[in-house]
């Protein structure tokens, strides 16, 4: 006899390990993978979407706070789990 975990529902499993894999890139993210990111809703993922295009792609992950809905105590939150690219957030600013 083995032992039984619970189990966790598909979607909350996937979206506890998705970032935890990867960072989220700002510059590429689908409206659907902007939400696997905490405190990021169908609204606010739209409203990445549309600065990104307005303004083209963030230069830096800081540049995120310019989104309505995302002020610094959120950004400090999402900081560990986005990218622009090159540009990771655990690195010092010009840093490889």
């Amino acid at each position: 006899m083995s032992a039984q975990t619970p189990k966790r529902p598909a979607a909350a499993k996937a979206k506890a390990t998705a970032s935890a894999i990867a960072p989220v890139n700002l510059n590429t993210a689908t409206i659907a993978q902007l939400q696997t990111l905490p405190r990021i809703g169908a609204s606010t993922a739209q409203r990445i979407l549309e600065y990104r295009q307005k303004n083209g792609n963030f230069k830096k992950i800081e540049e995120l706070m310019n989104v309505k809905g995302i002020g610094e105590k959120n950004f400090l939150k999402l900081k560990p789990l986005i990218t622009v690219g090159a540009e990771r957030a655990d690195r010092p600013e010009g840093r490889r």
